[in-house]
């Protein structure tokens, strides 16, 4: 599956030294509005530890793991909507993505400027949401007028639910409330999925903290002010340092680890900033594992062993027949697909199988 997370946010707020520091890119990171006009595109390997675990029990030639891609996406000003700095274009970048990191500054910095001046990361949440309103708000209008004609006249019943599911839209926009946080059936979603809409989009705030704050957040007025507009939202929320962040990119795994310790943390932001995304977007892992290879798929939860088969292979899907499965953590044990087969811990699953999260699985196909 090829992810995709857009890292937005207003100018000079951290965005592309988060995007250097996590791709290792180094695209250029200048102190003035607008530095990022294209966006560029990183992939990055998901660090799962079970991969490093089924390596050293495989020993295989090949090693895949995981990517997601990170798009750094222009900063984003008041006024875009209607075309302002690269308002159109950054609107149109963000339609691509499944998830937003959207980058918020809570850190004080007299060298850095900011658009307007002064830090205030609640205003700069709400500058940015109001204009993925406005278009919104744009395109629903337009949908409006090309669909209330048909619906009056012609009494087309899908036409009248559509109606239905634009007005609910616009009310709730106007009032300032995303599209998101709009609690809709499952037939209205699957016409809100025709929209692209950008307030939609799932949303991790990211929180950039300075280097001193990283350490003792409840001391961090700037990040608990956006901690509780996240709560309000049941939007996903992390705490980085981008300054550390790229510091840390340059560093080998040995001495990555050391400086972790040394901030009393666990993970780097990039790895908890997948994780996060991961669990907003209601993903998982299964892989594939052998002599030949050792590789991580990802897929959506909820998914049955032929969907999965399909992400390895078109002609998997098509031709499939059975998955022959067993979890990570049996073969962390046992550390013998032998072993595992003479306890009974290796199965054979059918088309309606739901595959799970650890998930070893070998395809049976017939190749037609």
């Amino acid at each position: 599956m090829g992810l995709k997370a857009g890292i937005v946010g207003l100018p000079n707020v951290g965005k592309s030294t988060l995007f250097n520091a996590i791709t290792n890119a180094h695209v250029e990171a200048a102190n003035y509005p607008f530095a990022t006009i294209k966006p560029n595109s990183g992939i990055v390997e998901l660090n799962d530890i079970r991969v490093d675990e089924l390596v050293k029990i495989f020993n295989p030639k090949r090693v895949v793991k995981a990517t997601f891609e990170f798009i750094d996406i222009a900063g984003l000003v008041k006024g875009a909507s209607q075309g302002e700095g690269l308002g159109n274009q950054f609107l149109a970048n963000i339609r691509n993505v499944d998830a937003i990191c959207h980058v918020v500054r809570c850190f004080e910095n007299e060298d850095i400027i900011h658009v307007e001046n002064s830090i205030n990361p609640l205003r700069d949440i709400e500058t940015i949401n109001y204009e993925l309103i406005f278009a919104d708000l744009d395109t629903i209008n337009k949908r409006l007028g090309k669909v209330e004609t048909k619906a009056r006249t012609a009494k087309d019943k899908e036409s009248i639910l559509e109606v239905e599911v634009l007005t609910i839209l616009k009310e709730n926009l106007e009032k300032g409330i995303l599209a998101r946080l709009i609690d809709f059936k499952d037939e209205q979603k699957k016409i809100i999925a025709n929209y692209a809409l950008l307030t939609m989009k799932p949303v991790i705030y990211v929180a950039n903290v300075s280097e001193e704050d990283y350490g003792n957040l409840n001391n961090c007025k700037y990040y608990q002010d956006v901690k509780k507009y996240a709560e309000k939202e049941q939007a996903e929320v992390i705490a980085i340092s981008a300054a550390i962040e790229e510091e840390l990119s340059s560093f080998s795994k040995t001495e990555k680890i050391e400086y972790l310790k040394e901030l009393g943390v666990e993970k780097t932001g990039l790895d908890r900033l997948v994780d996060t995304t991961y669990h907003l977007l209601n993903l998982a892992t299964f892989f594939t594992v052998g002599e030949d290879e050792v590789r991580a798929w990802t897929f959506k939860n909820g998914m049955k062993a032929p969907q999965c088969a399909g992400i390895i292979h078109t002609d998997f899907e098509k031709g499939f027949i059975r998955a022959e499965t067993y979890s990570y953590d049996d073969i962390k044990i046992h550390r013998s697909e032998k072993i595992l087969k003479e306890l009974g811990k290796i199965r054979s699953e059918g088309k309606d199988y739901l595959v799970q999260d650890g998930d070893c699985l070998l395809i049976r196909f017939n190749n037609r």
